[in-house]
Protein backbone atom coordinates (compact mmCIF):
# COMPACT_ATOMS: atom_id res chain seq x y z
CA UNK A 1 0.00 0.00 0.00
CA UNK A 2 1.04 3.37 -1.10
CA UNK A 3 0.17 6.20 1.22
CA UNK A 4 -0.44 9.79 -0.60
CA UNK A 5 -0.22 13.03 1.79
CA UNK A 6 -2.66 14.52 -0.58
CA UNK A 7 -5.11 15.39 1.68
CA UNK A 8 -4.70 12.26 3.61
CA UNK A 9 -5.94 9.95 0.67
CA UNK A 10 -4.32 6.53 0.34
CA UNK A 11 -3.78 5.11 -2.71
CA UNK A 12 -3.77 1.13 -2.77
CA UNK A 13 -0.87 0.01 -5.05
CA UNK A 14 -1.36 -3.23 -7.24
CA UNK A 15 0.16 -6.37 -5.75
CA UNK A 16 3.11 -5.32 -8.24
CA UNK A 17 4.75 -2.38 -8.02
CA UNK A 18 3.82 -0.05 -11.61
CA UNK A 19 7.22 1.95 -11.02
CA UNK A 20 9.80 2.58 -14.07
CA UNK A 21 11.79 -0.77 -13.78
CA UNK A 22 8.33 -2.05 -13.84
CA UNK A 23 7.24 -0.35 -17.35
CA UNK A 24 11.09 -0.95 -18.12
CA UNK A 25 10.60 -4.47 -18.01
CA UNK A 26 6.97 -4.43 -20.06
CA UNK A 27 8.31 -2.33 -22.83
CA UNK A 28 11.65 -4.81 -22.96
CA UNK A 29 8.83 -7.95 -23.40
CA UNK A 30 7.19 -6.02 -26.13
CA UNK A 31 10.44 -5.56 -27.89
CA UNK A 32 11.52 -8.97 -27.33
CA UNK A 33 7.91 -10.50 -29.16
CA UNK A 34 8.49 -7.90 -32.07
CA UNK A 35 12.46 -7.70 -32.78
CA UNK A 36 11.66 -12.10 -33.37
CA UNK A 37 8.11 -11.32 -35.10
CA UNK A 38 10.24 -9.72 -37.55
CA UNK A 39 13.03 -11.08 -37.62
CA UNK A 40 15.17 -8.83 -36.79
CA UNK A 41 16.75 -11.13 -33.73
CA UNK A 42 16.83 -14.97 -34.43
CA UNK A 43 14.15 -16.87 -32.37
CA UNK A 44 16.44 -18.78 -30.49
CA UNK A 45 18.56 -15.67 -29.38
CA UNK A 46 14.98 -14.03 -28.78
CA UNK A 47 13.99 -17.12 -26.00
CA UNK A 48 17.45 -16.29 -25.04
CA UNK A 49 17.00 -12.53 -24.40
CA UNK A 50 13.63 -12.97 -22.87
CA UNK A 51 14.71 -15.36 -20.61
CA UNK A 52 17.54 -12.93 -19.62
CA UNK A 53 14.57 -9.89 -19.03
CA UNK A 54 12.83 -12.43 -17.10
CA UNK A 55 15.44 -13.15 -14.18
CA UNK A 56 16.47 -9.32 -13.84
CA UNK A 57 12.77 -9.20 -12.94
CA UNK A 58 12.66 -11.84 -10.69
CA UNK A 59 15.91 -10.11 -9.33
CA UNK A 60 14.16 -6.82 -8.96
CA UNK A 61 10.99 -8.41 -7.23
CA UNK A 62 13.11 -9.70 -4.56
CA UNK A 63 12.73 -7.76 -1.10
CA UNK A 64 15.16 -4.69 -0.72
CA UNK A 65 16.61 -5.50 -4.47
CA UNK A 66 17.53 -2.43 -6.98
CA UNK A 67 15.12 -1.50 -9.25
CA UNK A 68 16.70 0.76 -11.86
CA UNK A 69 14.80 3.25 -13.49
CA UNK A 70 16.92 4.38 -16.14
CA UNK A 71 17.30 2.04 -19.25
CA UNK A 72 20.78 2.03 -19.17
CA UNK A 73 21.12 0.48 -15.74
CA UNK A 74 18.52 -1.66 -16.86
CA UNK A 75 20.80 -3.06 -19.19
CA UNK A 76 23.70 -3.31 -17.45
CA UNK A 77 21.40 -5.79 -15.44
CA UNK A 78 20.81 -7.46 -18.86
CA UNK A 79 23.78 -7.72 -19.83
CA UNK A 80 25.10 -9.01 -16.05
CA UNK A 81 22.45 -12.40 -16.81
CA UNK A 82 22.90 -12.91 -20.23
CA UNK A 83 25.74 -11.13 -21.85
CA UNK A 84 26.17 -8.51 -24.75
CA UNK A 85 23.82 -10.32 -26.90
CA UNK A 86 21.19 -9.43 -24.38
CA UNK A 87 21.36 -5.46 -25.90
CA UNK A 88 19.55 -6.62 -29.54
CA UNK A 89 16.55 -6.29 -27.80
CA UNK A 90 17.47 -2.44 -27.82
CA UNK A 91 17.97 -3.03 -31.82
CA UNK A 92 15.70 0.17 -33.45
CA UNK A 93 15.11 1.73 -30.07
CA UNK A 94 16.44 5.00 -27.70
CA UNK A 95 16.17 5.88 -24.77
CA UNK A 96 14.04 9.10 -25.87
CA UNK A 97 10.98 6.71 -27.05
CA UNK A 98 11.93 4.30 -24.53
CA UNK A 99 11.41 7.08 -21.96
CA UNK A 100 8.25 8.80 -23.71
CA UNK A 101 6.68 5.49 -23.27
CA UNK A 102 7.58 5.07 -19.71
CA UNK A 103 5.82 8.57 -19.07
CA UNK A 104 2.68 7.29 -21.26
CA UNK A 105 2.07 4.00 -19.09
CA UNK A 106 2.17 6.32 -15.89
CA UNK A 107 0.18 8.75 -17.29
CA UNK A 108 -2.38 6.23 -18.83
CA UNK A 109 -2.73 4.92 -14.65
CA UNK A 110 -3.17 8.27 -13.26
CA UNK A 111 -5.15 9.37 -15.07
CA UNK A 112 -7.55 6.47 -15.03
CA UNK A 113 -7.70 6.61 -11.27
CA UNK A 114 -8.31 10.25 -11.43
CA UNK A 115 -10.97 9.53 -13.80
CA UNK A 116 -12.20 6.76 -11.30
CA UNK A 117 -12.08 9.39 -8.35
CA UNK A 118 -13.85 11.94 -10.23
CA UNK A 119 -16.70 9.78 -10.98
CA UNK A 120 -16.75 9.37 -7.19
CA UNK A 121 -17.18 12.82 -6.80
CA UNK A 122 -20.22 12.97 -9.31
CA UNK A 123 -21.87 10.48 -7.44
CA UNK A 124 -21.88 12.28 -4.14
CA UNK A 125 -22.58 15.12 -6.00
CA UNK A 126 -25.55 13.46 -7.39
CA UNK A 127 -26.61 11.82 -4.27
CA UNK A 128 -26.90 15.23 -2.68
CA UNK A 129 -28.88 16.44 -4.83
CA UNK A 130 -31.47 14.04 -4.83
CA UNK A 131 -31.33 14.25 -1.03
CA UNK A 132 -33.56 17.84 -0.44
CA UNK A 133 -33.92 17.99 -4.43
CA UNK A 134 -36.67 20.42 -4.22
CA UNK A 135 -35.59 22.39 -0.86
CA UNK A 136 -35.21 26.13 -1.47
CA UNK A 137 -32.27 27.95 -1.08
CA UNK A 138 -30.83 31.04 -2.24
CA UNK A 139 -28.92 31.42 -4.86
CA UNK A 140 -25.96 34.40 -5.25
CA UNK A 141 -24.49 36.83 -7.54
CA UNK A 142 -21.74 39.31 -7.10
CA UNK A 143 -21.83 37.57 -3.56
CA UNK A 144 -25.24 39.26 -2.86
CA UNK A 145 -28.81 37.06 -3.01
CA UNK A 146 -30.19 37.25 -6.80
CA UNK A 147 -32.84 34.34 -6.66
CA UNK A 148 -34.33 31.18 -5.57
CA UNK A 149 -33.58 27.85 -6.96
CA UNK A 150 -33.61 24.21 -5.04
CA UNK A 151 -30.86 22.14 -3.95
CA UNK A 152 -31.30 19.58 -6.71
CA UNK A 153 -30.92 22.46 -9.06
CA UNK A 154 -27.50 23.71 -7.21
CA UNK A 155 -26.26 20.86 -7.06
CA UNK A 156 -26.82 19.52 -10.22
CA UNK A 157 -24.87 22.46 -11.71
CA UNK A 158 -22.15 21.24 -10.58
CA UNK A 159 -22.82 17.43 -11.64
CA UNK A 160 -22.69 19.04 -14.85
CA UNK A 161 -19.64 21.06 -14.70
CA UNK A 162 -17.80 18.06 -13.08
CA UNK A 163 -19.35 16.01 -16.06
CA UNK A 164 -17.72 17.91 -18.57
CA UNK A 165 -13.99 17.56 -16.23
CA UNK A 166 -14.61 13.98 -17.21
CA UNK A 167 -15.12 15.00 -20.99
CA UNK A 168 -11.86 16.29 -20.90
CA UNK A 169 -10.30 13.71 -19.51
CA UNK A 170 -11.39 11.01 -21.99
CA UNK A 171 -10.48 13.49 -24.86
CA UNK A 172 -6.86 13.37 -23.06
CA UNK A 173 -7.09 9.58 -22.63
CA UNK A 174 -7.17 9.65 -26.60
CA UNK A 175 -4.22 11.33 -27.06
CA UNK A 176 -2.07 9.85 -24.01
CA UNK A 177 -2.97 6.18 -25.45
CA UNK A 178 -0.78 6.51 -28.12
CA UNK A 179 2.62 4.89 -28.68
CA UNK A 180 6.21 6.06 -29.26
CA UNK A 181 7.89 3.38 -29.11
CA UNK A 182 10.07 2.22 -32.27
CA UNK A 183 10.29 5.90 -33.21
CA UNK A 184 13.75 5.58 -31.61
CA UNK A 185 15.78 9.40 -30.62
CA UNK A 186 13.58 10.96 -33.67
CA UNK A 187 14.08 9.16 -37.09
CA UNK A 188 13.25 5.74 -36.74
CA UNK A 189 15.96 3.17 -37.61
CA UNK A 190 16.83 0.46 -40.63
CA UNK A 191 16.03 -2.02 -38.72
CA UNK A 192 12.01 -3.06 -39.68
CA UNK A 193 10.20 -2.15 -36.53
CA UNK A 194 6.75 -2.55 -36.24
CA UNK A 195 5.70 0.17 -34.45
CA UNK A 196 1.48 -0.83 -34.51
CA UNK A 197 2.69 -4.65 -33.31
CA UNK A 198 4.88 -2.41 -30.40
CA UNK A 199 1.66 -0.76 -29.75
CA UNK A 200 -0.91 -3.08 -29.41
CA UNK A 201 1.61 -5.45 -27.10
CA UNK A 202 1.46 -2.76 -24.68
CA UNK A 203 -2.19 -1.63 -25.37
CA UNK A 204 -2.32 1.68 -26.72
CA UNK A 205 -4.42 2.63 -29.21
CA UNK A 206 -2.32 3.73 -31.68
CA UNK A 207 1.20 5.42 -32.74
CA UNK A 208 2.02 9.21 -32.86
CA UNK A 209 3.09 8.24 -36.74
CA UNK A 210 5.69 11.04 -37.56
CA UNK A 211 8.43 9.76 -35.31
CA UNK A 212 10.08 13.41 -34.92
CA UNK A 213 6.49 14.24 -33.70
CA UNK A 214 6.51 11.30 -31.29
CA UNK A 215 9.32 11.96 -29.35
CA UNK A 216 10.33 15.93 -29.69
CA UNK A 217 6.48 17.23 -29.40
CA UNK A 218 4.23 15.70 -28.58
CA UNK A 219 5.27 15.79 -25.17
CA UNK A 220 4.74 18.80 -24.66
CA UNK A 221 0.84 18.93 -26.06
CA UNK A 222 -0.17 15.59 -23.92
CA UNK A 223 1.27 17.68 -20.71
CA UNK A 224 -1.01 20.11 -21.54
CA UNK A 225 -3.86 18.19 -22.08
CA UNK A 226 -3.59 16.70 -18.70
CA UNK A 227 -2.78 19.57 -16.95
CA UNK A 228 -6.00 21.36 -18.73
CA UNK A 229 -8.56 18.53 -17.75
CA UNK A 230 -6.95 18.59 -13.89
CA UNK A 231 -6.98 22.39 -13.80
CA UNK A 232 -11.14 22.14 -14.69
CA UNK A 233 -11.91 19.63 -12.03
CA UNK A 234 -9.97 21.82 -9.44
CA UNK A 235 -11.23 25.18 -10.47
CA UNK A 236 -14.63 23.70 -10.27
CA UNK A 237 -13.66 22.24 -6.60
CA UNK A 238 -12.36 24.88 -5.55
CA UNK A 239 -15.75 26.92 -6.28
CA UNK A 240 -17.60 24.70 -4.28
CA UNK A 241 -15.77 25.47 -1.47
CA UNK A 242 -15.55 28.40 -1.74
CA UNK A 243 -19.45 28.70 -1.93
CA UNK A 244 -19.60 26.46 1.23
CA UNK A 245 -16.70 28.71 3.24
CA UNK A 246 -18.80 31.71 2.52
CA UNK A 247 -21.50 30.45 4.80
CA UNK A 248 -19.42 30.41 7.55
CA UNK A 249 -19.32 34.39 7.98
CA UNK A 250 -23.56 34.17 8.58
CA UNK A 251 -24.04 34.02 12.07
CA UNK A 252 -26.49 31.33 10.55
CA UNK A 253 -25.52 29.51 7.77
CA UNK A 254 -27.61 26.87 6.35
CA UNK A 255 -24.79 24.68 4.81
CA UNK A 256 -22.36 24.34 7.03
CA UNK A 257 -19.33 20.88 7.97
CA UNK A 258 -19.97 18.45 10.67
CA UNK A 259 -17.86 16.52 12.54
CA UNK A 260 -14.58 16.59 14.00
CA UNK A 261 -12.12 15.15 11.04
CA UNK A 262 -13.76 17.92 9.45
CA UNK A 263 -13.97 21.19 11.66
CA UNK A 264 -11.46 22.48 14.02
CA UNK A 265 -11.14 24.18 17.15
CA UNK A 266 -9.40 27.87 18.26
CA UNK A 267 -7.18 27.73 20.69
CA UNK A 268 -8.63 30.49 22.33
CA UNK A 269 -11.53 31.19 21.14
CA UNK A 270 -14.23 28.20 22.43
CA UNK A 271 -17.14 29.17 19.73
CA UNK A 272 -15.37 28.59 16.62
CA UNK A 273 -15.79 25.76 15.16
CA UNK A 274 -13.26 26.18 11.60
CA UNK A 275 -13.99 24.69 8.68
CA UNK A 276 -10.48 23.34 8.08
CA UNK A 277 -11.10 20.37 5.74
CA UNK A 278 -12.65 23.45 3.20
CA UNK A 279 -9.19 25.30 3.79
CA UNK A 280 -7.27 22.18 2.93
CA UNK A 281 -9.68 21.37 -0.37
CA UNK A 282 -9.15 25.19 -1.64
CA UNK A 283 -5.50 24.82 -0.66
CA UNK A 284 -5.32 21.53 -2.85
CA UNK A 285 -7.55 22.64 -5.42
CA UNK A 286 -5.00 25.86 -6.04
CA UNK A 287 -2.13 23.92 -5.70
CA UNK A 288 -3.18 21.57 -8.88
CA UNK A 289 -3.96 24.48 -10.84
CA UNK A 290 -0.51 25.81 -9.72
CA UNK A 291 1.41 22.96 -10.55
CA UNK A 292 -0.38 22.93 -14.35
CA UNK A 293 0.61 26.63 -14.80
CA UNK A 294 4.32 25.74 -13.81
CA UNK A 295 4.17 23.05 -16.43
CA UNK A 296 2.99 25.51 -19.26
CA UNK A 297 5.46 27.79 -17.98
CA UNK A 298 8.60 25.55 -17.68
CA UNK A 299 7.30 24.00 -21.19
CA UNK A 300 7.34 27.59 -22.85
CA UNK A 301 9.76 28.30 -25.38
CA UNK A 302 11.68 25.92 -25.26
CA UNK A 303 13.41 24.10 -28.09
CA UNK A 304 11.89 20.77 -29.28
CA UNK A 305 14.04 17.99 -27.96
CA UNK A 306 14.81 19.53 -24.10
CA UNK A 307 13.93 18.13 -21.43
CA UNK A 308 12.06 20.41 -19.91
CA UNK A 309 8.51 19.38 -21.21
CA UNK A 310 9.56 16.02 -20.82
CA UNK A 311 9.30 16.21 -16.97
CA UNK A 312 6.62 13.97 -14.54
CA UNK A 313 4.80 17.13 -13.41
CA UNK A 314 1.94 15.86 -15.69
CA UNK A 315 1.93 12.86 -13.88
CA UNK A 316 1.94 14.92 -10.42
CA UNK A 317 -1.17 16.74 -11.14
CA UNK A 318 -3.04 13.90 -12.24
CA UNK A 319 -2.17 12.09 -8.58
CA UNK A 320 -2.63 15.25 -7.25
CA UNK A 321 -5.84 15.56 -8.81
CA UNK A 322 -7.35 11.43 -7.73
CA UNK A 323 -6.33 12.63 -3.60
CA UNK A 324 -8.70 16.20 -4.17
CA UNK A 325 -10.87 14.31 -5.74
CA UNK A 326 -11.37 11.51 -2.78
CA UNK A 327 -10.85 14.23 -0.23
CA UNK A 328 -13.83 16.39 -1.75
CA UNK A 329 -16.39 12.96 -1.62
CA UNK A 330 -15.60 12.93 2.27
CA UNK A 331 -16.13 16.88 2.42
CA UNK A 332 -19.51 16.64 0.75
CA UNK A 333 -20.81 13.81 2.70
CA UNK A 334 -19.85 15.76 5.69
CA UNK A 335 -22.43 18.65 4.80
CA UNK A 336 -24.62 19.50 6.92
CA UNK A 337 -27.97 21.61 5.29
CA UNK A 338 -30.54 23.11 7.37
CA UNK A 339 -33.96 23.51 5.09
CA UNK A 340 -35.82 25.66 7.15
CA UNK A 341 -32.88 28.06 7.30
CA UNK A 342 -32.34 28.28 3.54
CA UNK A 343 -35.70 28.92 3.20
CA UNK A 344 -35.71 31.89 5.77
CA UNK A 345 -32.71 33.51 4.08
CA UNK A 346 -34.79 33.71 0.84
CA UNK A 347 -38.47 34.77 2.73
CA UNK A 348 -36.08 37.77 4.60
CA UNK A 349 -34.80 39.20 0.83
CA UNK A 350 -36.14 40.07 -1.92
CA UNK A 351 -35.03 37.95 -4.49
CA UNK A 352 -38.03 37.01 -5.50
CA UNK A 353 -39.08 40.16 -7.29
CA UNK A 354 -37.43 39.14 -10.68
CA UNK A 355 -40.91 36.91 -10.82
CA UNK A 356 -43.14 40.43 -9.65
CA UNK A 357 -41.60 41.75 -12.92
CA UNK A 358 -42.19 38.54 -14.86
CA UNK A 359 -46.20 38.41 -13.44
CA UNK A 360 -47.33 41.58 -14.64
CA UNK A 361 -45.96 41.23 -18.01
CA UNK A 362 -47.46 37.70 -18.49
CA UNK A 363 -50.49 38.02 -16.53
CA UNK A 364 -51.25 41.80 -17.40
CA UNK A 365 -49.58 42.11 -20.75
CA UNK A 366 -47.61 45.14 -18.56
CA UNK A 367 -43.96 46.08 -20.12
CA UNK A 368 -40.93 44.22 -18.41
CA UNK A 369 -39.37 47.64 -17.67
CA UNK A 370 -42.10 49.11 -16.01
CA UNK A 371 -42.48 45.89 -13.78
CA UNK A 372 -39.06 46.23 -13.05
CA UNK A 373 -39.30 49.71 -12.19
CA UNK A 374 -42.28 49.03 -9.88
CA UNK A 375 -40.25 45.87 -7.96
CA UNK A 376 -37.05 47.97 -7.28
CA UNK A 377 -39.18 50.67 -5.74
CA UNK A 378 -40.92 48.34 -3.72
CA UNK A 379 -37.34 46.86 -2.92
CA UNK A 380 -36.48 50.13 -1.58
CA UNK A 381 -39.31 51.07 0.35
CA UNK A 382 -39.73 47.48 1.88
CA UNK A 383 -35.61 47.34 2.79
CA UNK A 384 -35.98 51.16 4.37
CA UNK A 385 -39.14 50.40 6.33
CA UNK A 386 -37.26 46.72 7.40
CA UNK A 387 -39.77 44.81 6.45
CA UNK A 388 -39.38 41.43 4.45
CA UNK A 389 -41.58 40.56 0.85
CA UNK A 390 -44.73 39.31 2.92
CA UNK A 391 -44.98 42.19 5.07
CA UNK A 392 -44.98 45.15 3.00
CA UNK A 393 -48.69 46.45 2.91
CA UNK A 394 -50.65 45.77 -0.05
CA UNK A 395 -52.26 49.51 -0.35
CA UNK A 396 -48.36 50.67 -0.57
CA UNK A 397 -47.87 48.15 -3.13
CA UNK A 398 -50.87 49.83 -5.08
CA UNK A 399 -49.27 53.01 -4.31
CA UNK A 400 -45.74 52.46 -5.73
CA UNK A 401 -47.38 50.44 -8.61
CA UNK A 402 -48.86 53.72 -9.88
CA UNK A 403 -46.18 56.14 -9.04
CA UNK A 404 -44.46 53.58 -11.26
CA UNK A 405 -46.75 53.50 -14.34
CA UNK A 406 -47.30 57.05 -14.49
CA UNK A 407 -43.46 57.83 -14.93
CA UNK A 408 -43.64 55.67 -17.86
CA UNK A 409 -46.92 57.02 -19.01
CA UNK A 410 -48.20 53.71 -18.64
CA UNK A 411 -51.88 53.15 -18.16
CA UNK A 412 -54.53 52.42 -16.41
CA UNK A 413 -51.99 53.02 -13.57
CA UNK A 414 -53.96 50.94 -11.40
CA UNK A 415 -52.04 47.66 -10.52
CA UNK A 416 -53.08 44.45 -12.21
CA UNK A 417 -53.02 42.26 -9.32
CA UNK A 418 -55.11 41.62 -6.29
CA UNK A 419 -53.86 41.15 -2.95
CA UNK A 420 -53.55 37.27 -2.94
CA UNK A 421 -51.88 37.03 -6.59
CA UNK A 422 -49.40 40.01 -5.70
CA UNK A 423 -48.28 37.86 -2.42
CA UNK A 424 -47.90 34.94 -4.40
CA UNK A 425 -46.03 36.20 -7.02
CA UNK A 426 -43.54 37.29 -4.09
CA UNK A 427 -43.21 33.31 -3.15
CA UNK A 428 -40.06 31.65 -4.07
CA UNK A 429 -42.48 28.07 -4.34
CA UNK A 430 -44.47 30.54 -7.07
CA UNK A 431 -41.35 31.59 -8.81
CA UNK A 432 -39.35 27.84 -9.21
CA UNK A 433 -42.70 26.44 -9.83
CA UNK A 434 -43.26 29.01 -12.49
CA UNK A 435 -40.14 28.89 -14.08
CA UNK A 436 -40.18 27.15 -17.72
CA UNK A 437 -37.47 26.47 -20.34
CA UNK A 438 -34.74 24.25 -20.52
CA UNK A 439 -32.22 23.94 -17.50
CA UNK A 440 -34.55 25.65 -14.99
CA UNK A 441 -35.25 25.39 -11.16
CA UNK A 442 -38.70 23.58 -11.70
CA UNK A 443 -39.12 20.18 -10.24
CA UNK A 444 -39.82 18.33 -12.98
CA UNK A 445 -36.50 19.93 -14.98
CA UNK A 446 -34.51 19.32 -12.52
CA UNK A 447 -35.50 15.77 -12.01
CA UNK A 448 -35.02 15.33 -15.70
CA UNK A 449 -31.62 16.75 -15.33
CA UNK A 450 -30.37 14.30 -12.58
CA UNK A 451 -31.78 11.57 -14.18
CA UNK A 452 -29.48 12.51 -17.33
CA UNK A 453 -27.00 13.22 -15.31
CA UNK A 454 -26.94 9.94 -13.62
CA UNK A 455 -26.96 8.47 -17.05
CA UNK A 456 -23.75 10.51 -18.22
CA UNK A 457 -21.96 9.08 -15.01
CA UNK A 458 -22.96 5.29 -15.69
CA UNK A 459 -22.00 5.85 -19.34
CA UNK A 460 -18.18 7.58 -17.38
CA UNK A 461 -17.97 4.32 -15.55
CA UNK A 462 -18.90 2.20 -18.23
CA UNK A 463 -15.45 3.52 -20.76
CA UNK A 464 -13.68 3.77 -17.59
CA UNK A 465 -14.38 -0.30 -16.67
CA UNK A 466 -13.85 -0.65 -20.87
CA UNK A 467 -10.61 0.99 -20.72
CA UNK A 468 -9.14 -0.80 -17.71
CA UNK A 469 -10.44 -4.36 -19.22
CA UNK A 470 -9.09 -3.18 -22.50
CA UNK A 471 -5.26 -2.84 -20.70
CA UNK A 472 -6.14 -6.14 -18.80
CA UNK A 473 -6.27 -8.30 -21.95
CA UNK A 474 -3.33 -6.31 -23.69
CA UNK A 475 -1.15 -7.53 -20.65
CA UNK A 476 -2.32 -10.84 -20.92
CA UNK A 477 -2.01 -11.26 -24.46
CA UNK A 478 1.83 -9.57 -24.15
CA UNK A 479 2.48 -11.94 -20.99
CA UNK A 480 1.09 -15.03 -23.06
CA UNK A 481 3.70 -14.02 -26.23
CA UNK A 482 6.47 -13.27 -23.89
CA UNK A 483 6.74 -16.71 -22.44
CA UNK A 484 6.24 -18.35 -25.47
CA UNK A 485 9.40 -16.76 -26.50
CA UNK A 486 10.74 -17.48 -23.82
CA UNK A 487 10.16 -20.96 -23.52
CA UNK A 488 11.87 -21.65 -27.11
CA UNK A 489 14.85 -23.70 -27.18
Amino acid sequence: MVACALLGLTVRASAQTRDEFHFLGEINKASAVMLVEQGIVPRGLGGRIATGIATVLADGARPGASRPGDYLDFEQLLITVGGPDMTRVHSGRSRQDIKGTVRRLFLRDDLLLAFERLADVRATVLATAAAHRDAIVPAYTYGVQAQPTSFGHYWGAYASALARTGDRYREAWARVNQSALGSAALGTSSFPVNRPRLAELLGFDGNIVNSFDANQLAPLDIGLDVGSAATSGALTIGMLAADITAQYTHVRPWLTLSGTDVTGTSSIMPQKRNPTALVALREQASTIVGMAATYALQSHNVPSGMEDYKSSLPSQVLKASAGLFGAAVALIEAISFDQRRALAEVNAEYSTTTELADTLQRVADVPFRVGHHFASELVNYGRSHALAPAAIPYAEAVRIYGESARRFQQTPATLPLTESEFRRSLTPENMIAAAQGLGGPQPAEVARMLTEERARLESDRAWLAARRDALRRADTRRESAFRALSAQP
